[in-house]
């Protein structure tokens, strides 16, 4: 059984100080090994009791107390450390690492560490914006360390500008995503994402189920593993992943067309989950068509296949499709493999309970070109995701040694 991954949380002196507190409990709920540091001005502001109570492991605030075990506390510290957390992080604190000054517990243990350290921002905006300040951390960013920025809003001196530390939620996202293992690191994906909407009139349009959550969770799951994460999306009600390099958001299939085409060639795998209207309006009426007597017809024209032109610029990328069907899903999904150009495809039969839209869960095959089928139970979308990643990577291109 592999380890628990090892946080050590910094608290700096600063009103903010308390939001540690959410962001400690939150990383052990996570299963991480949270360790606490505190300078004494952050003693001020919380008790190290309580911060002792949420991490269940001893808090160190003095550097000349009577250490509670036989190691040198400091260095022991640097060396578990996965993953070095400063909360709040201040200007005094940040002022001080960028300058080499080692004067107490935590200053100590980040200079002798090797672990990444990210600082939660958080001070008066004027602070912030101070030409040293803003040139320290420059210079810490060049040397490798992590920063959360700072919210905008109303501060505690009263004033209303930027310098807000991040709410915890955002700060243990960010950890999450540092401590995931970047084995994607050099890889641009291109992710498509959601439903695509065609317009009838300026009140009507057509669409599908699609709630976008497979792509988006594929999104996610490349960029907390180190890709550089394009994603194209329609319209969803999805919070765009922590991350994620660049979205594009469109509307049409057209719109989803233009937005793939022009953000190819900048990228080696696509992995196309969207689900792309086939047809579209012929014609858009800039008026609400009025109701009627008779029936309505409206005559649907052919949308441009966006997985097969792009199977026509294959190039040495990797392409990864979907085939999201009611019926005949392995014969279905075989064709689109070799018409489309695709290294593999996800089928999944939309009919199956706790499969396709909406759902968090999915029920997937993959399909190679050789027609190699891969069958999986029932899993998280996010596991899933890991599953065609995984197999994207695996992929053996022609051009590639």
């Amino acid at each position: 059984m592999s380890r628990k991954k090892t946080v050590v949380v910094g608290v700096c002196g600063g009103i903010a100080a308390y939001k540690a507190c959410d962001v400690v409990s939150s990383l052990k709920k996570l299963g991480y090994d949270v360790h606490v540091i505190m300078t004494k001005a952050a003693t001020e502001f919380i008790k190290p009791l309580t911060l002792q109570t949420l991490s269940q492991n001893f808090v160190i605030t003095d550097m000349f107390a009577e250490p509670k075990t036989w190691e040198v506390e400091h260095i022991s510290l640097a060396k578990k450390a996965d993953l070095f957390l400063i909360v709040p992080g201040t200007a005094n604190f940040v002022g001080k690492i960028a300058s080499g000054i080692a004067d107490d517990m935590l200053t100590t243990t980040v200079m002798a560490t090797r672990a990444k350290v990210v600082i939660a921002l958080a001070m008066n905006t004027n602070m912030l914006t101070n030409p040293v300040v803003e040139r320290n951390i420059e210079d810490l960013k060049k040397l490798g360390y992590g920063f959360i920025e700072a919210d905008e809003g109303l501060l505690a001196c009263g004033d209303v500008g930027k310098g807000k530390l991040a709410t915890p939620e955002k700060i243990v996202e960010a950890t999450v995503f540092e401590m995931e293992e970047k084995d994607l690191n050099g890889k641009n994906i291109l992710v498509t994402a959601g439903p695509t909407v065609e317009p009838i009139d300026p009140v009507r349009y057509m669409s599908n189920r699609s709630s976008g959550k497979m792509g988006y969770s594929i999104a996610e799951r490349a960029a907390k593993r180190g890709a550089k994460v394009t994603l194209v999306s329609g319209r969803t009600s999805l919070k765009v992943p922590y991350g994620v390099f660049k979205v594009v958001d469109v509307l049409s299939a057209d719109d989803m067309y233009n937005a793939v085409m022009e953000n190819l060639e900048s990228n080696d795998i696509i992995i196309q989950s969207a689900a792309v209207a086939d047809y579209k309006p012929k014609t858009y009426s800039d008026k609400k068509i009025k109701k009627k007597d008779e029936d309505l017809s409206i005559e649907l024209g052919r949308n441009k296949d966006i997985a097969f032109e792009v199977g026509k610029k294959k190039g040495d990328r990797v392409l990864i499709g979907f085939a999201a069907e009611s019926n005949d899903l392995i014969e279905n999904a075989k064709k689109k493999i070799d018409k489309k150009n695709l290294d593999f495809i996800i089928a999944n039969d939309i009919t199956a309970k706790g499969a396709g839209f909406a759902n968090d869960t999915n029920i997937v095959k993959i399909i190679d070109k050789d027609a190699n089928i891969t069958e999986y139970p029932i899993l998280s979308k996010k596991d899933v995701a890991d599953i065609i990643l995984d197999r994207a990577l695996s992929v053996k291109q022609p051009n590639k040694k």
